[in-house]
């Protein structure tokens, strides 16, 4: 079952993210984001009542000429190594861009591995015309507008990914 996450469940999903990761750098990073009250979305996964994985998407904006584009940064996706490979972090991907979608965001941006996110839509493509700190084959779009990228821009993460 997919959800959004909780206040009461932050601590847990702390703990998620520090296990699929091995480090607690993308746990403080989703702490700074939420004080900073740049979450966007944030999902958990649960099954029987215990949080398997869990996903945040951030604010992200994009600039160019006079007009800015609300997007959103994906970042990050965690399942607890139990459960890795059995089709959650997939299944809160699928939920998460479906949820920007509908939220009317022009594009989602993710720095990820190349093998896994094209089969979401993402590609290196899509992101050659940012301005971003970021460039390669890792840096990855999604436009969720058709040519919302087409014409550009410079990306602004949220202040918390300090770039």
């Amino acid at each position: 079952m997919i959800r959004n996450a909780t206040v009461s469940e932050h601590p847990a999903i702390r703990q998620i993210i520090r296990h699929a990761f091995g480090q607690a750098d993308e746990a403080d990073l989703v702490e700074r984001l939420r004080a900073d009250g740049d979450a966007l979305i944030e999902l958990v996964e649960t099954r029987e009542g215990a949080l398997r994985g869990h996903i945040l998407y951030s604010r992200l904006k994009i600039e160019r000429g006079g007009e800015t584009l609300e997007a959103a940064a994906l970042a990050p996706v965690s399942v607890l190594p139990a459960f890795q490979r059995g089709g959650i972090g997939k299944a809160l991907i699928q939920a998460g861009n479906a949820i920007c979608a509908e939220h009317g965001l022009a594009a989602i941006i993710v720095l990820g591995h190349p093998d896994y996110y094209p089969q979401f839509g993402f590609s290196a493509r899509a992101a050659e015309s940012l301005q971003a700190p970021f460039s390669g084959p890792a840096f990855m779009a999604l436009e969720l507008r058709p040519d919302a990228l087409k014409a550009g821009g410079r990306i602004h993460y949220a202040a918390s990914f300090g770039v």
